[in-house]
């Protein structure tokens, strides 16, 4: 059974301006949750510090009762695309490859079982036929695919992707919500730093909104109310027909 995760006080400031204040949320196995706010609203800060990549202020995360950094193997991250150098020389089934390093370390060399794992990985996200290709020949929705694939590999309990839907077509967007759909299905848990607010109740069975402050968290149909995500946007918003302004 996979443990929920929950979040207790994560503040996180820059340069002496707090970012993420005082955030808290909890949610259990087979969560598949939208991180929303706009744009400066610290999602991605959330994200990283949650994973441990940057420093906190305050706060903790815990995966049932064991901590982050004791659970990295059951983790994987998908960053955004633009933080990810593409000109670096490696071919897509390599890049997937790496994905299975976290359980066989990194002194290790993949095995052939290891190799035919990541091409099913591949194949899963429809790119078994660039296996060979340079990372930075494909398009964006290519190159998303392949590093959900490089998650995949990691055979992770936990997910964290951070704006993967930016950039890419509609065909990759629809196998990357299946698959993360699969993956609720089993239990896993996954958080998706997201912008495209009319894509959000047909996504997501939960939210996390905010504005450096929690907003609000829980159950879609809580958290995406119109009053909730104009206290969050700082505008007016209709909602299922209901309008709420600022």
């Amino acid at each position: 059974m996979i443990d929920p995760i929950t979040v207790n006080n994560i503040s996180v400031s820059y340069d002496g301006n707090e970012v993420v204040k005082d955030v808290s949320f909890s949610f259990g196995a087979g969560s598949l949750i939208g991180v929303l706010g706009p744009n400066g609203a610290g999602k991605s800060t959330l994200m990283k510090a949650m994973l441990g990549l940057i420093h906190k202020d305050q706060g903790d995360v815990k995966f049932g009762s064991k901590t982050v950094d004791s659970m990295r193997k059951q983790i994987a991250y998908v960053p955004q695309r633009s933080n990810i150098d593409w000109n670096f020389p490696i071919i897509v089934k390599d890049t997937v490859l790496l994905g299975t390093y976290p359980k066989i370390g990194l002194l290790r060399r993949p095995r052939k079982a290891d190799k035919e794992w990541a091409m099913e990985c591949l194949k899963q996200v429809g790119m078994e036929s660039f296996a060979n290709r340079q990372i930075g020949e494909l398009s964006g929705g290519q190159q998303q695919r392949v590093f959900l694939a490089r998650a995949l590999a990691q055979k992770a309990d936990y997910f964290f992707l951070d704006e993967p839907f930016v950039g890419i077509d509609v065909s990759s967007e629809e196998i990357i919500i299946g698959i993360l759909r699969e993956m609720q299905a089993e239990g896993k848990v996954i958080f998706v730093v997201h912008h495209d607010l009319s894509k959000v109740k047909k996504y997501f069975d939960g939210l996390i909104l905010i504005n450096k402050e929690l907003i609000d968290a829980g159950p879609t149909s809580k958290v995406f109310q119109s009053d909730n995500m104009a206290k969050a946007y700082n505008r007016e918003f209709m909602i299922d027909g209901l309008e709420v302004s600022m």
